[in-house]
C-alpha cells in the first residue's frame, strides 16, 4: 500500500501500537524516524529500546513482555550496519513480536526482507524506487494478512495517500530500477576503493569492502552493496566543511537514491535531530561525510572527490 511519504508509511505501522507497548530499534537509525519515535510517539505512552542489533545476543534480553514491534535498517543510516535479517525475524516470530524492516537503502532489487523472513517491508520510495527526486513517497508491505488489515484500516483512517500523478511517476521510475541500482553499485564501489587508498580519509564504510565488518553477512543476505556510502575525512568539522564546500558533480543535499550524486554531513544534517551524546556513542563524527552515489561516469565522480581531497 502507497503513502504521501516514508514518514507516513512508518506512522502507519505506529498507529498499530497502544499505550504501553514496547518498541526495539537498532540503535543507528534514519533521523527522521528517531524523531517520530522518540518526540511523538514516545509522547503518547510507547517505549523504545534502541540498541545495537548487530549483536543477537542483546535483543534477547531487551524483549519484555509488552514488546509489540522490532523496528530494523539494513544497512542502517548513516554507520551502514549490516543486520542479520533472518535471525532477527526468527526470534521475533518466537516471541509473538512482529518484525518490520526499512529497506530504502536496497530497494527489493538488492534485498528481500520477506523472503528472510521479516512480517513488513517500508521504502521511502522518494529515493531509489523512484530514482529521479522528483517525488515523496512511501510503500508499505506484508505478506501477513492481520498485519495488512490493520494498516489498511489506518492508511483510510488517516488519510496520507500519494497523489496519480506521485504514483505515475514512481512506476515510471521503476522501470529502470534494475539498470540504475547496477550501475548506483559500480559506481559506489570504485569510489569506496579510491577513497580508502586516499590519504586524507582516516576510514570507509560500504559493505562491498572486505574492510566492513559485516561484508560476509552483506554477501549472504544481499544480492547487491547498494549505492550508499559514509567516509571519515581526516580532521574536524572544519576539514569536512571545506571538503563540502570544494565538491562540484556532488551535490551537496540531504535524501539519496536518484540518478544525481548527492554528498551530504549527517551530523549537521540528516542526523541533526539525534543528541549530539548518542551520535558520538553511534560513531557519527564531525568528520563523517555520506554519499548517494549517483549513475554519472565514474571517472568524473572520482576526480570532483579527488580535487575536493586536495
Amino acid at each position: 500500500m502507497a503513502f504521501s511519504s516514508g514518514l507516513a508509511t512508518i506512522d502507519a505501522v505506529l498507529h498499530t501500537l497502544q499505550t504501553g507497548d514496547h518498541v526495539i530499534c537498532c540503535d543507528d537509525v534514519y533521523g527522521g524516524t528517531f524523531r517520530i519515535f522518540d518526540k511523538v510517539y514516545k509522547q503518547l505512552g510507547i517505549s523504545f529500546s534502541f540498541l545495537d542489533l548487530t549483536d543477537l545476543t542483546k535483543i534477547q534480553t531487551a524483549i519484555r513482555p509488552n514488546t509489540k514491534m522490532l523496528w530494523m535498517e539494513s544497512p542502517t543510516n548513516p554507520m551502514l550496519k549490516i543486520l542479520d535479517i533472518s535471525a532477527l525475524s526468527e526470534i521475533c516470530r518466537k516471541k509473538h513480536v512482529f518484525s518490520v524492516v526499512d529497506n530504502t537503502f536496497m530497494s527489493p532489487y538488492f534485498q528481500k526482507p520477506l523472503k528472510l523472513g521479516a512480517d513488513v517491508v517500508v521504502h521511502s520510495i522518494t529515493k531509489y524506487m523512484n530514482g529521479h527526486s522528483d517525488v515523496v513517497g512511501g510503500v508499505l508491505v506484508t505478506n501477513n494478512k492481520e498485519l495488512y488489515e490493520k494498516f489498511k484500516f489506518f492508511q483510510n483512517a488517516v488519510g496520507a495517500i500519494p497523489g496519480p500523478m506521485d504514483c505515475f511517476l514512481v512506476m515510471r521510475g521503476l522501470k529502470t530500477l534494475h539498470v540504475r541500482m547496477k550501475r548506483h553499485e559500480e559506481n559506489a564501489l570504485k569510489i569506496a576503493s579510491f577513497l580508502e587508498s586516499h590519504s586524507k580519509v582516516d576510514r570507509v564504510i560500504y559493505p562491498g569492502l572486505k574492510s566492513h565488518p559485516n561484508h560476509k553477512l552483506a554477501c549472504k543476505q544481499m544480492t547487491g552493496f547498494g549505492g550508499m556510502l559514509t567516509f571519515f575525512i581526516k580532521g574536524g568539522l572544519n576539514e569536512a566543511k571545506g571538503f563540502l564546500e570544494k565538491v562540484r558533480i556532488f551535490t551537496l543535499a540531504e535524501s539519496l537514491g536518484g540518478v544525481e550524486s548527492l554528498i551530504e554531513h549527517p551530523a549537521i544534517m540528516t542526523h541533526a535531530s539525534i543528541p549530539v551524546e548518542t551520535r558520538k556513542q553511534l560513531g557519527i563524527f564531525d568528520n563523517m561525510v555520506r554519499i548517494s552515489v549517483g549513475i554519472e561516469d565514474c571517472e568524473d565522480l572520482i576526480s570532483d572527490l579527488a580535487q575536493a581531497l586536495g
